[in-house]
């Protein structure tokens, strides 16, 4: 086998995987079908990609477009190997990003990919460390971006000020975030519950919140283990559990990417702080004593 399949993350209407492919020049290009619509990030390696739309090249960065019940063939003639971050949707979940996304009509891709934008840096970027760090909670939302960003490819919608049901809406979203950041919170749930479809959601609470809903959560569990990390001698991996990281490998980095040092760090250097401000008192008492 030149190529290993690993499932990273699923949900309803999507899954996304990481493709791992060793074959070369010498190996003959192998022809598949694709089952539902697929939005495949290349982060390693280059290869020929032909399918109904056309045939082209994949580098780093590209997205590779596939539609259901389409057959493709994937060759390597230029060099060996590569890898993608491969997310599949069944037409019922693009349909809905389609009917959520001004300016769109068709949902076939025209195109056999979308070339390495500069637009798509950060979104791949993300969803790259999301694998390396085995961040699963954090697929489902990169998913539906990936493909919102493939499904609006070439369209440019005016830009228009969120209305005060969409405020509403994302409003109750944060409140519901900060009440059970400490557990998974999934965005269909969350979309659910404002009686929006997923897409409609996120483009909603990125626009209103300028973040997306991950994003927000992250940033909630982070600010409660910061104060936590202030304010109590409860062991590191405590607090981190209890604001909702399953992982304490992952709460390190993440912490140490917001905040700039590790938690251990930051806890001695706020009490080194604390015990700055508090001793000018503690001798001014003495004093007047």
């Amino acid at each position: 086998m030149t190529t290993s399949v690993h499932t990273l993350a699923s949900g309803k209407g999507w899954r996304v995987l990481d493709v791992v492919c060793t074959a070369g020049a010498a190996d003959r290009p192998f022809e598949e079908e694709h089952r539902n619509f697929c939005v495949a990030a290349v982060t390693n390696g280059t290869f020929r990609y032909r399918a109904r739309q056309g045939t082209a090249m994949l580098t780093p960065g590209a997205l590779l477009l596939g539609n259901p019940g389409t057959c493709y063939e994937c060759g390597h003639e230029h060099d060996a190997g590569d890898r993608c971050l491969s997310y599949h949707f069944i037409p019922a979940y693009m349909e809905q990003i389609v009917a959520d996304t001004p300016g769109t009509k068709k949902l076939a891709f025209e195109t056999p990919r979308l070339p390495p934008l500069s637009a798509l840096v950060p979104l791949l970027a993300a969803a790259e460390a999301a694998r390396e760090m085995a961040d699963i909670e954090a697929f489902e939302e990169l998913g539906l971006r990936i493909a919102g960003a493939a499904v609006a490819s070439g369209i440019t919608p005016a830009a228009q000020a969120p209305s005060r049901r969409d405020q509403k809406r994302v409003a109750e979203a944060v409140r519901r975030i900060e009440l059970d950041a400490d557990r998974p919170v999934s965005l269909a749930e969350l979309a659910s519950e404002t009686a929006t479809s997923p897409y409609h959601f996120l483009r909603t609470f990125r626009h209103v919140a300028g973040m997306t809903p991950y994003q927000f959560l992250l940033k909630t569990r982070l600010h409660r283990a910061a104060v936590r990390l202030r304010m109590s001698d409860e062991p590191i991996s405590t607090i981190a559990f209890e604001a909702g990281f399953n992982d304490l490998s992952t709460f390190n980095r993440r912490f140490r990417r917001v905040m700039g040092e590790t938690p251990g760090a930051y806890r001695l250097r706020q009490r080194a702080i604390k015990r700055r401000i508090h001793l000018p008192f503690r001798l001014c008492e003495a004093k007047l004593a």
